[in-house]
C-alpha cells in the first residue's frame, strides 16, 4: 500500500486495471480504448497475455503505451493471469476487467468516490447484459437488490446466495471496485478454480471488507454470446467439477462466520442448484451436491422455473424428471 500511495498524481489514488487475455483479438482493441476513455485519468492498465495462439498480442502492442502494461505468460488459465497482474500491479484499487467486457465512462471515477473515505469497504455498481453485436448503451439498467448499502457482509452473502428463501443471484466481477488492502487481506484467486472462480475469490474479498457501497450511475456492460463460446457457459465434467469445490469453498467461509440457519438454507440453494445443473449428465456429482445439500437442510423445493411445462413436469415428477426431459431436448436440438 505505502508503494501504491506513492504513485498517487493531484492527490487521485491510483486504479490499477487488470485485464486477462486469450484469443481475445475481435474485442481487446475496444476494450483498451474503453479503459482509456474513462473520466478518471489516474490509472495503470495491466494487460496479461495468456498464451493467445490468435493476434490478441500484435494488436495489444500497438495499443501500448505509458498508461499499457505488457505481460505474457503460458496459457494457465484466467485466475493465474489474474494474480500475475496483482503482482504486478501498483494501485490503491483494483479493477477487473475481462477482455471482451465494457465500462461505462464514469465508472471507476464514481467508485473511486464512493471508496476514498471508505477504504475497508468495497464497491459494486449495476450490470448491463448484452447479447455481442447489439447496441449496449440503448439497453435499461436494472437496479438489483444489491444497490441497498450493506454493512454486514455475511447478509449481502446470505441473500446473493438465495438463503432467505429468494432466487440465488451473481454479480459480475467487472462490477466491483476493490481497495488492494482488502485483496491482500482476503488472499489471490484460487488457480484451481476454472468456472465460478470470481465467486469464490469475491466471497473471501467481501468477507475480507467492512461493507458494499452502491454506484447507481456506474455501469458494467458485460458481453454474452448466443453460441455460448465463453469460459462460464461450459457444461464439461471440468466446469461443473470447478463448480463443485468452488461451492464447497464458500460454504467453509461463510459458515465459519454463521452457522445461522439462512446461512445453511444459502449454501443449500447453491449446492440444489448444481445438483439441478449437472443432471442427467453427470449424475454421481449431481448426487455429491443433493447430498451436500440434504445435510445443510432448509433448502426449499427445487422446481425447474423456465416455462410452465417444466414447473408443472418437476410440481407432479420432481426436479430429475424435468432435468432429464430439458436435457434430452437439448440435445436433440443441438
Amino acid at each position: 500500500m505505502e508503494k501504491a500511495n506513492n504513485l498517487q498524481v493531484d492527490n487521485l489514488p491510483l486504479v490499477s486495471v487488470i485485464i486477462p487475455v486469450y484469443n481475445s483479438q475481435n474485442y481487446i482493441a475496444e476494450t483498451i480504448s474503453n479503459v482509456l476513455q474513462q473520466t478518471y485519468k489516474n490509472l495503470e492498465i495491466l494487460i496479461i497475455d495468456d498464451g493467445s495462439v490468435d493476434n490478441s498480442l500484435s494488436i495489444i502492442k500497438t495499443l501500448q503505451n505509458e498508461k499499457v502494461r505488457i505481460f505474457s505468460q503460458p496459457n494457465n488459465g484466467a485466475s493465474s493471469a489474474r494474480n500475475y497482474g496483482l503482482r504486478e500491479a501498483k494501485g490503491v484499487f483494483i479493477q477487473f476487467l475481462d477482455a471482451d467486457d465494457l465500462l461505462s465512462a464514469n465508472k471507476i471515477e464514481d467508485q473511486v468516490n464512493l471508496l476514498v473515505n471508505n477504504m475497508d469497504k468495497v464497491s459494486v455498481c449495476p450490470t448491463v447484459h448484452f447479447t455481442d453485436g447489439e447496441n449496449y448503451v440503448q439497453l435499461d439498467v436494472i437496479h438489483e437488490w444489491y444497490q441497498e448499502k450493506f454493512d454486514n457482509t455475511t447478509e449481502f452473502l446470505i441473500k446473493l446466495y438465495g438463503g432467505y428463501g429468494g432466487s440465488a443471484s451473481m454479480i459480475q466481477p467487472n462490477a466491483w471496485l476493490t481497495p488492494r488492502s482488502i485483496i491482500d487481506k482476503a488472499g489471490f484467486w484460487n488457480e484451481e478454480i476454472t468456472v465460478d472462480d470470481d465467486g469464490e475469490f469475491f466471497c473471501r474479498v467481501l468477507l475480507a471488507s467492512g461493507g458494499t457501497r452502491y454506484a447507481p450511475n456506474a455501469i458494467n456492460y458485460y458481453r454474452k454470446f448466443n453460441k455460448g463460446n465463453n469460459l462460464s457457459s461450459q457444461k464439461s465434467k471440468k466446469a461443473f467439477e470447478s463448480m463443485f469445490l468452488s461451492t464447497s469453498l464458500k460454504c467453509n467461509q461463510l459458515l465459519a462466520v454463521s452457522n445461522s440457519a439462512y446461512a445453511k438454507m444459502a449454501m443449500a440453494t447453491q449446492y440444489l442448484e448444481l445438483a439441478v445443473n449437472c443432471y442427467p449428465q453427470f449424475k454421481f456429482l449431481s448426487s455429491l451436491a443433493e447430498a451436500k445439500s440434504k445435510e445443510l437442510g432448509n433448502c426449499p423445493k427445487k422446481y425447474y422455473t423456465h416455462t410452465t411445462f417444466y414447473r408443472t413436469i418437476s410440481f407432479l415428477f420432481g426436479w430429475k424428471a424435468s432435468a432429464f426431459i430439458s436435457f434430452t431436448k437439448l440435445k436433440l436440438t443441438s
